[in-house]
């Protein structure tokens, strides 16, 4: 029997029911998304000199892409059942089966749009969302300044380390701009060519500029202990503006075109590649992903519609998603650490979750 039921036109009737409930339930959350963090980029700058509402408004709008596609796997999710849902509701589906067509039949055409999502949303929705994101972090900086962002994003620091004329030296910032060119509340410890110790720098600011960092507010404290107050001063780095960029940045901030490279560059930052390849494979696993939310909703919603069950279904639904993002939220923390490998750590939670889809739809379908 074709694959598709009946045919393409079947197929794409089933495929386009399922693209408007997952776009309807991801464009409704990226509403939610926004308008969240909107009133709570106002709220945190409305007393402030640097306030501006419109500024904060489109600062969220731009964020919005990058936040929704953390919400993408439950769009999916909610998508998928709310569409199965509605095929039972109208009768469709009971219609297919019986003419005949399985339940793998039509689980096929919401694969392939899931499949298809995915593969649009790492290769093109997210270089557009990354870009989007480093505008609303420039607008954010304007309205909130120094505390604009922290180096990771999550309120930790980050170390590097960099080389230059005179010798290597480990750089600590508090915070940065978005493209982490500007440090604020730095400090630096220099070595001299042997590796030896050479003093401290302690700074309120520090830019890159051609071949050096130009720090501002500077205390400097010699191997002895000594300090001495200076209004500026240079410190030579071997770093490019686009080593520094990626050393600094947050591995959600970076496309997913430029990832690879990011790994190479942090690693000759003196940085561990990690978290950069957790993020790669991440977006590279995403298309599983998706299609493991799919198998889930299936196995969740289609026998107990046919009994009657809409809201056990919907609660299957929400636990079976909950309890994937946890497991992936643990393995990515795994991976971002290097306690699992990142390939490791990125493409278990799809496989199990398809694994288990999969398992639970033969077992209601199949017997």
């Amino acid at each position: 029997m074709n694959v598709l039921g009946t045919g393409p036109v079947l197929f794409g009737y089933v495929a386009m029911t399922f693209v408007r409930w997952i776009g309807g339930v991801f464009l409704l959350g990226a509403a939610i998304i926004f308008l969240a963090d909107a009133v709570e980029l106002v709220r945190r700058t409305v007393d402030r000199d640097t306030f501006d509402a419109g500024t904060a408004v489109l600062a969220s709008l731009l964020k919005t892409p990058a936040l929704g596609e953390e919400f993408l796997p439950f769009a999916v999710l909610f998508g998928a059942i709310a569409a199965f849902l509605a095929l039972n509701r109208r009768l469709e589906l009971a219609v297919m089966r019986g003419a005949g067509i399985s339940a793998w039949q039509f689980v096929a055409p919401a694969l392939a749009v899931a499949l298809a999502v995915g593969v649009l949303a790492t290769t093109l929705y997210n270089p557009l969302s990354a870009n989007a994101r480093e505008a609303s972090d420039a607008l954010a900086a304007r309205v909130l300044g120094k505390d604009a962002l922290s180096l990771t994003g999550g309120g930790e620091t980050v170390w590097f380390r960099q080389e230059g004329a005179e010798g290597s030296s480990i750089m600590h910032a508090s915070a940065a701009s978005s493209d982490g060119l500007t440090l604020y509340r730095v400090e630096a410890h220099l070595f001299d060519e042997a590796h030896r110790f050479a003093g401290r720098l302690q700074a309120e600011t520090a830019v890159l500029g051609d071949g050096a960092w130009t720090l501002v507010d500077v205390v400097r404290y010699d191997a002895g202990g000594a300090r001495e107050y200076l209004s500026s001063a240079r410190l030579p780095t071997l770093l490019s503006r686009a080593e520094v960029r990626e050393a600094v940045a947050r591995p959600d901030a970076i496309a997913f075109w430029n990832l690879p490279d990011a790994v190479a560059l942090a690693e000759r930052a003196g940085l561990p590649g990690h978290r950069f390849a957790m993020q790669y494979h991440l977006l590279l696993a995403r298309p599983l992903l998706l299609a493991a939310m799919v198998l889930i909703a299936a196995s969740v919603s289609l026998r107990l519609v046919r009994l009657g069950g809409v809201a056990r279904a919907a609660t299957g639904g929400v636990v079976a998603g909950f309890v994937l993002y946890v497991a992936s939220a643990v393995a990515s923390d795994l991976g971002e650490a290097g306690a699992v490998p990142p390939i490791l750590a990125a493409w278990m939670p799809g496989v199990a979750a398809t694994l288990f889809g999969t398992t639970a739809l033969l077992f209601s379908e199949d017997g």
